[in-house]
């Protein structure tokens, strides 16, 4: 065998090898990665079944009876509990000190890939909030924001049992309407939580508009808002909801 051909199998078995462990390490480290989502999934379910002692269904006024107190006792940040019909979500809310704490925290401040539901770091839940906004990651078991995609089905949207948002806080128990609901590219013009005179009227009707679905709902000036966002399941999109906060 001349030492050119040698030399061209030496090389192949090379590439072949490199290519070999190439695909190997990207094996294990995908194989990690799937079974680390699935302990962190794991882990969030657990907490969700612990914490569900502190919250008890009034059956007697189709609300809720929250302990506030014992949930703040296991993490501070505890701000209010979110429950979205014809979806999983049935949710504590925390708030950290910025927007990034809770996308790889779980309640327990535990490193989770999962993270939590958590609101926008600025809002103030003193009443005055012109729009709640509370994110999830979109969860492929269903916890934390990975049914919210159910908002885009055409079922959803014509069940009327669909239309009302429940949101307590401390503070209040309040019921939100929905009005708009839509699939959009990755985009933060929705993230908007302050407004000057007369600018609030124009982010609604921005809202409204984009909405695959007319819930034909009447939101003015004077209203506020909740906003619910979380990830398409390629990543390139977000899923959001808005609602209109009910007169008590």
């Amino acid at each position: 065998m001349s030492k050119k051909k040698s030399k061209k199998r030496i090389v192949k078995k090379t590439i072949l090898y490199v290519l070999l462990v190439f695909f190997l390490v990207v094996f294990i480290i995908s194989g990690l990665k799937i079974i680390n989502y699935i302990k962190d999934g794991n882990k969030n379910r657990e907490i969700i079944e612990e914490i569900s002692k502190d919250i008890a269904i009034n059956n007697e006024s189709d609300g809720y009876n929250i302990d506030f107190e014992s949930l703040k006792a296991k993490n501070s940040d505890t701000v209010g509990f979110l429950k979205v019909n014809g979806t999983n979500i049935e949710q504590v809310v925390v708030k950290a000190q910025d927007n990034s704490f809770y996308l790889n925290h779980n309640f327990e401040k535990q490193i989770n890939s999962a993270g939590w539901v958590f609101a926008d770091y600025r809002n103030k839940f003193d009443g005055l909030d012109k729009n709640i906004i509370i994110y999830g990651h979109n969860m492929k078991n269903g916890t934390m924001f990975g049914s919210l995609q159910n908002i885009l089905k055409q079922e959803w949207q014509e069940n009327e049992n669909n239309k009302i948002i429940r949101f307590i806080t401390e503070n209040e128990e309040c019921n939100y309407e929905v009005f708009s609901v839509y699939q959009v590219e990755a985009e933060d013009y929705y993230i908007k939580d302050t407004f000057q005179q007369n600018e609030f009227a124009s982010f609604v009707n921005e809202l409204k508009s984009r909405s695959i679905y007319d819930f034909n709902v009447d939101v003015d000036e004077d209203d506020s808002i909740i906003t619910l966002s979380t990830c398409g399941n390629n990543n390139r999109y977000r899923v959001v909801l808005h609602a209109k906060k009910m007169i008590q």
